[in-house]
């Protein structure tokens, strides 16, 4: 199966080319589009050598509440333009006659990765929330000489991100695990289906052969019971809910970032897989279809000789 990119392919494709390429400074006013209706707006309004990269996200407001702005000034801090541009939640001005000659081609590079992972790095913020919280929860957990997988005594936040119309991100931590669902929505009953099948080969897999993998769990219409007491919760037969089950081996110090970067785009790994196999199954069946009807055509009766008859009437 293909694996998605974390980075946006063309914020990368257009920055790569004015950092690391040397292009002769050119005018840009480019809009981008990426998963999740997550829109890039790449532009020199004031003048050919100084970039702006906007960004809008529809979950801003979440992300704000569980230190978004935190994490992009620890990343792009000197980079950040305040105000960001009218109708977009994050903006970074690169300034290119300053950039070009007080940097290495490696820090450059660096440069181009960390912006292109601009929309990554905002969504890791609740993951990265956490994760620390899982921190503090584990170590209270010791002190006390607490079980590990016993009955949390707390009950911690459920941070929700709710980063398109109908779908939601629920991330919940405890001291022995952190807990992850998708809401998502199948527009038809094929989508269902399909999902099933995937989600059923998640499962499997971990069974067979990857018994370190998270555990994964997959509940139709019914909201899992960690989320059960969040008000607005649609309960309706399109929408399903997937459980990512992050034990303390999965958020390990150098696992961590990729962890985040994997369960961030399940969403979209998981109906760009469903859409692939549609147009496959569909494929299959116009090649069939087109097959059988050259046997048909093959099948068609010769044209006979039709009847003849003479003057008195017999046939011959």
């Amino acid at each position: 199966m293909l694996m998605l990119e974390y980075h946006n392919l063309l914020l990368k494709s257009i920055l790569t080319e004015r950092l690391l390429e040397d292009a002769p400074p050119t005018s840009i006013d480019q809009i981008v589009s990426d998963f999740d209706n997550v829109t890039f707006h790449i532009s020199t309004p004031e003048s050919k050598t100084r970039i702006v990269v906007s960004m809008y996200i529809k979950c801003f407001g979440d992300l704000e509440k569980y230190g978004a702005k935190e994490v992009l000034q620890r990343e792009y801090s000197q980079y950040m333009m305040d105000p960001p541009e009218q109708g977009y939640n994050v903006s970074l001005v690169l300034d290119l006659d300053s950039i070009m000659p007080n940097s290495t081609l490696e820090e450059r590079e660096r440069l181009v990765d960390s912006i292109s992972m601009l929309k990554r790095n905002t969504l890791a913020a609740p993951f990265e929330r956490a994760f620390h919280q899982f921190d503090q929860l584990a170590a209270e957990a010791a002190e006390k000489s607490l079980d590990m997988y016993a009955p949390e005594a707390t009950n911690t936040e459920v941070m929700a991100i709710h980063y398109r119309e109908e779908e939601s991100i629920f991330v919940k931590p405890s001291h022995d695990r952190v807990t992850v669902i998708f809401s998502t929505v199948f527009k038809d009953e094929t989508d269902r289906i399909f999902g099933k099948v995937f989600l059923q080969e998640f499962v499997d897999a971990r069974k067979r052969a990857i018994q370190n993998a998270p555990q994964v769990l997959y509940s139709h219409k019914e909201p899992p019971l960690e989320i059960r007491h969040l008000p607005n919760l649609r309960v309706q037969d399109d929408i399903g809910y997937v459980t990512f089950v992050l034990f303390p081996r999965h958020l390990a110090a150098q696992r961590r970032e990729k962890a985040i970067s994997h369960i961030q785009i399940f969403r979209d790994y998981f109906h760009y897989h469903i859409k692939c196999s549609k147009a496959y199954m569909h494929s299959r069946m116009r090649y069939r279809v087109s097959e059988f009807l050259k046997v048909l055509n093959r099948a068609k009766p010769e044209n006979t000789e039709k009847e003849r008859k003479t003057a008195s009437g017999r046939r011959f």
